[in-house]
């Protein structure tokens, strides 16, 4: 038996294929057990394969039908943002620098964006379609609401408070998902009905509350260690000065945001705890963990996330094994035992 370990997985659009490439990892061996796992957009629909293939069968069976439903989703989402006046358009690049602003200007992102500020998800009438919830459905092994595999945690926005909403257990469907990766200028606020009030409330992309949402894998009966799989880059040197590069970077620190400050509030009690402040409060302490490859990340705009260039989709997935490898090589031992992440350095 493995070491039991909770997942936190960001969302980032296509850019999600790097935390694919991960759990590829994680499940292809034994030496880690998935007990919870959390998720926003791309996060939530990994983990949602991942929780299904592993409820599924126990053992070995189980992880193979998770990889396969890994599988199953990104290549259904590869295909179905493929586009030949994309590939056709990427297939200059890279461009020189002073025609980089003429081809940012042109791109089939910025026509998108451009539409977007003109056009409403609600104008397209019977013609509206969200293609996330055949992907999810279609799984070959699609039973989310089984009590067998590890818990899920799916984090989304809902529209009328701002607020975060996390489903759980059998909250967890189709819909749920579709709601915590429904960008509200492309998709159709997801409609659910809460099963407390009886209300029915609009949600949108969870990245604008909690992505992920790490509170909740606090639960007492959890194991203490989180192993965050971080998509958003933290740091971009450099100021942006295009249109495009500003936007970019006002995006990713947005929808990291919550992130930090869930990881302030950790290590503010991880402090008081160090100072003998917490004697006497049966306080958990969790212990985190990080994978990510910010080189990579960094070289890209997010922009990708949205429209992949060709070959991107399969790249992010061998930084993601590569990713998760040197974290087994080099940071197993130190499960349950000591934090692998310097939190003050991530903000301070």
């Amino acid at each position: 038996m493995g070491r039991q370990i909770n997942l936190a997985l960001q969302g980032g659009g296509a850019h999600g294929a790097f935390a694919w490439g991960v759990l590829d990892r994680l499940l292809e061996g034994d030496e880690i057990d998935i007990a919870a796992i959390s998720g926003t957009s791309a996060g939530a629909l990994n983990g949602a394969a991942v929780k299904a293939g592993l409820a599924a069968a126990p053992g070995r069976p189980g992880r193979q039908a998770a990889r396969e439903n890994l599988r199953h989703v990104w290549t259904e989402a590869t295909r179905s943002s493929d586009n030949s006046v994309v590939r056709w358009m990427t297939s200059f690049m890279p461009v020189p620098p002073r025609f980089q602003r003429m081809t940012e200007l042109m791109s089939p992102m910025a026509w998108l964006e451009g539409v977007a500020r003109v056009f409403s998800p609600y104008d397209y009438g019977p013609f509206y379609h969200n293609p996330l919830g055949p992907i999810i459905r279609r799984m070959p092994h699609p039973r989310l609401d089984g009590e067998a595999g590890p818990r899920l945690f799916v984090t989304a926005t809902n529209v009328r408070t701002g607020r975060v909403r996390i489903f759980s257990g059998a909250e967890v469907t189709a819909d749920a998902i579709m709601a915590s990766g429904c960008l509200p200028t492309l998709f159709r606020a997801v409609e659910i009905t809460d099963p407390a009030t009886g209300r029915r409330e609009a949600f949108w992309d969870g990245g604008y509350s909690g992505n992920p949402a790490i509170f909740p894998l606090f639960a007492p009966d959890l194991p203490r260690d989180i192993l965050i799989v971080a998509i958003n880059p933290m740091e971009r040197d450099g100021i942006p000065r295009t249109p495009v590069a500003i936007q970019d970077r006002i995006n990713e620190i947005s929808f990291n945001s919550s992130l930090l400050r869930e990881l302030r509030a950790i290590q503010f009690v991880k402090r008081l705890s160090e100072e003998g402040r917490l004697t006497g409060r049966n306080m958990k302490e969790p212990l985190l963990h990080m994978i990510f490859d910010d080189e990579l990340m960094t070289s890209l705009g997010s922009r990708s996330k949205m429209l992949p260039p060709p070959g991107l989709v399969a790249r992010m997935f061998d930084a993601g094994r590569a990713a998760a490898q040197g974290f087994v090589d080099g940071s197993l031992a130190d499960l349950g035992e000591r934090d692998t992440v310097d939190l003050p350095a991530l903000y301070g």
